[in-house]
């Protein structure tokens, strides 16, 4: 019996989980990456001797993956190293002591360190972990299955869920529901970045975030992140599916609204059963079906959506190790809800802005030589709807940033020890990496934008053509891309 055909646009993490699946299953797998490397923004890159992930650094709620690698007949932990980190990062505030959440399994240490800095306010972080665990467990459900009609609201599990998703507050309006300081409340709502909003916007339901991080902990990949992606890319390899790198997808083929392949740069026709995206959603839409054929994405519908934030970036070799300094850092603005709103404003930060910091030379000796660092950086700014020139303001505002590296960061005379330096503009995100308005948390995850109202992981109005990544069902962020790769697979095999 001859194998259903099935072609994966993209070699992203969603695409490759899909891809893992269905390869397992005995499907014929062609995947399709214009790039020269798999991954997408979980790919890495090196700068001499320095290696960096390019994207995520966080690796949250392994389980999902170690139970797409069991269906698959394999162990995760078999194939990568994987190192928690305790405490998960370090939040610096203007005016505060340093605070160090440690993860649930170690709550007697997490309750030491909030009463060091926050007094009387460990009693309350239990109450969110019990509150929370019930709604994540009503919720959980509702994020494993696709919505590819209204009629699935009416389902018994979305049903349940129904009075805790809190989407009529925000994330920030229910965690104050738990913690009096100002200080406290950001330490449970930054999280809300990890989806590129802010947590004054950002609706109640992703409150899960946090609990999820904390309940589950922060995990490394030693040698990076990618190596998670590269893993699963030799696995698919292994099952008999084959990764085309350095090969573009043109455009999608169709008979009338039905999937038959693609059409690939050189002019190579590929047919199939059944296709797959997993490209940036709305750039696929422009650059690989037809706009007569798209209906509601058409440009003009797909310019009118909301979009996430996008990032600034400095990917730094350091020929020292900053030991005194943690894996992973926060360093809040002194004013962090003004500096979120100019970002969802489309407004350039300025001098007072939050960012992010990786140190991973202290827990992983792999990514640069012997006594030397790799550090990343990345600093939330508005996505390209702005019209900021970041071509003219880059240089300025790697210098202001290594200014506050130095001095808020205390990566001491980081300066004089820069052997290589590499920046990422929303521009290089919008115009080398093809992600639409540089938003690299994709469409964004307001009620109008969630369940059934965000693309659909079959995609609607279209036959054979699904969808995989953040621009789908459950949304951005690792896990929930995993869990949109085990809904396409099941989908697929179901047809």
């Amino acid at each position: 019996m001859e194998k259903k055909k099935i072609i994966i646009v993209g070699a992203g993490p969603g695409g490759l989980a899909a891809g893992l699946l269905l390869s397992s299953k005995g499907y014929s797998v062609k995947i399709y990456e214009k790039k020269p490397y798999v991954g997408g923004r979980n790919s890495s890159f090196n700068l001499g001797d320095y290696k960096f992930d390019l994207g995520p650094t966080f690796f949250l709620m392994p389980q999902v993956l170690e139970d797409i690698f069991i269906e698959a007949g394999e162990r995760l932990d078999e194939q990568v190293n994987l190192i928690e980190i305790n405490p998960m990062y370090r939040l610096k505030f203007y005016g505060l002591d340093d605070f160090n959440p440690y993860s649930y399994n170690k709550k007697f240490l997490m309750y030491g360190e909030m009463e060091k800095i926050f007094p009387y306010s460990s009693k309350a972080y239990d109450e969110y972990m019990n509150r929370e665990a019930k709604k994540f467990s009503k919720l959980e459900p509702c994020l494993k299955v696709p919505y590819l009609s209204l009629v699935d609201y009416l389902k018994p599990n979305f049903l349940k869920a129904l009075p805790y998703l809190d989407a009529h507050k925000s994330i920030y309006d229910v965690l104050g529901n738990y913690y009096k300081e100002e200080e406290l409340k950001l330490s449970f709502t930054f999280q809300a970045k990890y989806i590129g909003m802010s947590p004054w916007v950002a609706p109640g339901t992703f409150s899960m975030i946090s609990y999820l991080e904390h309940k589950y902990g922060v995990f490394h990949v030693e040698g990076g992140l990618n190596r998670v992606s590269k893993v699963i890319s030799e696995l698919i390899i292994k099952k008999g599916g084959e990764i085309f790198l350095d090969t573009p997808v043109k455009e999608i083929l169709f008979k009338d609204k039905k999937a038959i392949g693609v059409k690939l740069d050189n002019g190579n026709i590929i047919e199939s059963d059944s296709v797959i995206i997993n490209a940036d959603f709305s750039t696929a839409m422009k650059k690989l079906i037809p706009e007569d054929l798209r209906n509601k994405y058409s440009n003009k519908n797909l310019e009118k959506k909301k979009y996430s934030c996008s990032t600034f970036m400095l990917y730094i070799g350091v020929d020292k190790i900053y030991k005194n300094i943690p894996h992973h850092n926060i360093i809040f603005a002194k004013d962090y809800k003004k500096n979120v709103k100019k970002i969802s404003e489309n407004k350039s930060v300025g001098g007072d802005f939050s960012f992010y910091v990786q140190n991973p030379s202290v827990t992983d000796s792999t990514l640069a030589p012997n006594g030397k660092s790799s550090v990343y950086v990345l600093v939330p700014v508005a996505n390209n709807s702005s019209k900021i020139d970041w071509e003219l303001e880059k240089d300025d505002f790697t210098q202001l940033l290594l200014d506050k590296l130095e001095k808020i960061g205390e990566f001491k005379g980081i300066r004089d020890h820069i052997e290589e330096l590499k920046i990422i503009t929303p521009n290089d995100w919008e115009i080398e990496y093809d992600v639409y308005k540089g938003a690299v948390f994709n469409l964004s995850h307001n009620i109008m934008q969630m369940l059934w109202f965000r693309p659909h992981n079959e995609l609607e109005g279209y036959k054979n053509l699904f969808l995989v990544g953040g621009g789908t069902h459950p949304g951005s962020g690792l896990p929930t891309i995993y869990g949109s790769a085990k809904i396409v697979a099941d989908l697929v095999d179901k047809k």
